[in-house]
């Protein structure tokens, strides 16, 4: 072999595929029959059969996602998935709390015995997130209801429960199989807020709310199962103890489970998915994260009903600098978009405007999953920290040091046996500038998706991805896409 040759050998070999990310490319316009961003459907699967009217779902990230999060996101139209860097109890509560917030019937609310003590009332409506309770004997006879009303200006913590309820001879009380309008003219009528049904025996058959009803008025596009309750998913590792984590969350009737690991293109991943499927069933399945159409595959086959994509694009994530290894999102979303068909896609990381979002949408996710944009919200947990005046909320990624240390923890390692000095860190713990609402921030970011489809020429997202095109940008073209030339006020 010449010289010549063996140069021509190594060309050959660096001969590579392009790698694009959302800021390496805009979406062509197209003639458009949109006259308001009104018209523009944003509706999309989230997995095969469960289905969301805003394309959005929050990270399951301790930073980003309890049930305070999960809840406004269902209410816009969205989903939250509930972080797993939880005990499996408190991970149920938080389930919980979102299923319970709202619905057309609360099947089994939470009672209290008479003899019961009002220290054990509070503790009950505290744990539970609730202002009231049914009184009930251990058979769930119905005895009265506490509420905070009844019990706002007693002091004694030993006072016993049935010497403040509202007896059962005072209760008006409902039939089993109540409707919401016959509930609704009902607490009208008496002006009340909380309706007890029983059966024909007098035992509890559910409880209707004025709250509940008023709630599901107000959010008509809220993201609910067929009883009326938000929809919220959990994530679950894929260690030791996942399968009864994802047991008890969908005991607490989690909606979906998403099998969450850094490294989804992985055997011990690929295990977890199939041993959740053959385990518990018909269970509605995300798995990830993966950056190539090999690993989107793989993880379908495992039993996955929707898989998440990104490797390294989040704005706390460190993993390509530190191992070297990922996929520039768009190129990511594409690849696997082409194994994916009639699987959902969900785009997972570096989003950062609304553009990038009609981007992902464009390139075949069926979804975006955000971290950073929400972490700094009022319904992220944690509170707003003050520096120099400005409000700030604390935002880290989930394989940064200390979330590693926190998660080794909660597994029972022991931080001394040199646990820490092993850990090898792919993320950071940074200060988000406070944003507001979630609600406020998901309007502007919508607003712009539908901006964004209309100037595609399309009406939906199914029509986003087939007419989009998209066009390379050089430096000097992303430069010229900001604002330029001009001081900002």
């Amino acid at each position: 072999m010449t010289f010549a040759d063996t140069r021509l050998e190594q060309r050959e070999e660096l001969d590579m595929p392009v790698g694009l990310t959302y800021d390496d490319v805009l979406i062509v316009p197209r003639r458009s029959t949109v006259t308001s961003r009104g018209d523009i459907d944003t509706s999309t699967q989230l997995t095969r059969r469960l289905s969301l009217r805003m394309p959005v779902v929050s990270a399951n990230m301790d930073t980003v996602t309890e049930s305070e999060m999960a809840i406004a996101m269902a209410q816009l139209g969205g989903i939250g998935i509930i972080h797993r860097f939880l005990t499996v109890e408190e991970q149920v509560r938080e389930v919980r709390r979102v299923k319970r917030y709202e619905s057309h019937l609360i099947e089994h609310p939470v009672t209290i015995a008479p003899d019961a003590t009002l220290s054990d009332a509070l503790e009950a409506m505290r744990s539970h997130g609730i202002s009231s309770l049914l009184v009930a004997d251990t058979q769930r006879l119905l005895k009265g209801i506490l509420t905070s009303r009844d019990i706002r200006f007693e002091s004694d913590l030993a006072t016993k429960v049935n010497a403040l309820m509202t007896p059962l001879e005072r209760l008006v009380t409902a039939v089993a199989g109540t409707s919401m309008e016959q509930a609704r003219d009902i607490l009208r009528e008496h002006r009340m807020e909380k309706l007890p049904l029983v059966d024909h025996k007098g035992l509890i058959a559910g409880l209707i709310t004025a709250k509940d009803i008023t709630k599901a008025t107000r959010a008509p596009h809220a993201t609910t199962d067929g009883k009326g309750r938000l929809r919220v998913g959990a994530a679950i590792g894929v260690k030791e103890g996942f399968l009864e984590r994802a047991a008890a969350l969908l005991e607490a009737d989690c909606d979906v489970l998403v099998v969450d690991v850094a490294h989804g293109h992985s055997d011990i991943a690929l295990r977890a998915v199939k041993a959740v499927r053959k385990e518990l069933g018909d269970v509605e399945l995300i798995a990830g994260n993966v950056a190539t159409a090999e690993g989107a595959a793989d993880l379908v086959s495992a039993g996955a009903d929707a898989v998440k994509v990104g490797v390294g694009p989040g704005s706390t994530c460190t993993t390509r600098l530190v191992t070297g290894s990922g996929v520039p999102q768009l190129t990511a979303i594409m690849d696997c978009a082409k194994v994916l068909e009639g699987i959902p896609l969900i785009a997972d990381g570096g989003i950062k405007v609304s553009g990038d979002i009609t981007k992902a949408l464009a390139a075949g996710a069926s979804s975006v999953m955000l971290g950073n944009l929400l972490a700094g919200t009022d319904e992220s947990p944690g509170v707003p920290l003050v520096r120099n005046g400005q409000k700030y909320k604390f935002y880290r990624g989930m394989a940064s040091q200390y979330a590693t240390i926190n998660r080794k923890q909660k597994e029972g390692e022991d931080l001394l046996a040199g646990i820490v000095e092993s850990i090898v860190p792919e993320g950071v713990e940074a200060l988000l500038p406070y944003r507001g609402s979630a609600k406020e921030v998901l309007h502007q970011l919508v607003g712009g998706l539908r901006s964004g489809i209309s100037y595609a020429g399309a009406r939906n997202l199914a029509e986003l991805r087939r007419n989009a095109r998209f066009v390379r940008l050089t430096p000097g073209g992303m430069r010229e896409s900001g604002p330029h030339d001009v001081k900002l006020v």
